[in-house]
């Protein structure tokens, strides 16, 4: 799931904002790749997933404007020993603007999950919602990013997260990227996962990266009412291949 994460419209829109600002540029990145297990906000949503997005950002009148498409494929389990395969769709879109204290966001995504097979196992797979507000400053050379999730449909106890990241160069062609994030049950005043990330990014041309990765998550609640009940350590590992143009 994209984040840190949308329609055909979205970008026809943001294209005609850039066509509006002849300062403007459109850019447009597509990515692929294949994680070990779907790990998301510290949670180990199923195996083997296989990932496809399409993203696009430009300028207009000193806002920043970006959307785009994730859909991922995966084993998710049964809750009875066995996994079934599926899919989900998330789209997404987000307004930012820099305040020169910070970078202010507010984002939309949308969580479309396929649950014909899911019903057909007597399981329950609820479509989401969410709008997300969100902070980033870089300090000392690390980018610091606080965000909050609100779900508008379903209940995920107000999710926070705060993260920080930096980048290590070490070749014209490669950077190792470094990543940490906390979330935290806003609602239920728990804390949820620790998560750390390594990337590796081989730029082997001007516009395709490749990047294997590697993360692991801690899980940090004790409180058996949350989402993160009878979770526990996850380890994943994979790869990215993105193209920008």
């Amino acid at each position: 799931m994209q984040n840190y994460y949308k329609t055909i419209s979205a970008l026809v829109v943001a294209s005609a904002f850039a066509a509006g600002n002849a300062s403007a540029e459109v850019e447009y990145e597509l990515h692929t790749g294949y994680t070990s297990e779907y790990l998301f906000r510290g949670l180990n949503l199923g195996q083997d997933l296989v990932e496809v997005g399409a993203d696009v950002a430009t300028e207009w009148n000193g806002l920043g404007l970006s959307a785009g498409a994730w859909y991922g494929s995966f084993d998710a389990p049964t809750g009875f020993g066995g996994t079934f395969s599926t899919t989900e769709l998330d789209l997404y879109a987000e307004v930012s603007k820099d305040l020169g204290f910070a970078t202010a966001a507010i984002g939309y995504i949308k969580y479309i999950n396929d649950d014909t097979t899911a019903k057909n196992l007597g399981l329950l797979v609820d479509d989401a919602q969410e709008v997300y507000f969100s902070l980033a400053k870089e300090f000392f050379g690390v980018d610091f990013s606080l965000a909050y999730f609100w779900d508008i449909e379903t209940d995920n106890d107000g999710y926070t997260e705060l993260g920080a990241s930096k980048g290590f160069e070490l070749s014209p062609c490669l950077t190792l990227n470094t990543g940490v994030a906390v979330g935290y049950l806003a609602e239920q005043g728990q804390a949820g996962h620790l998560t750390a990330k390594v990337a590796l990014d081989y730029a082997f041309t001007e516009t395709a990266t490749l990047s294997p990765f590697i993360a692991n998550s801690w899980s940090l609640s004790d409180d058996n009412d949350t989402a993160y009940e009878g979770s526990g350590n996850e380890f994943v590992a994979g790869t990215m291949l993105s193209v920008s143009f």
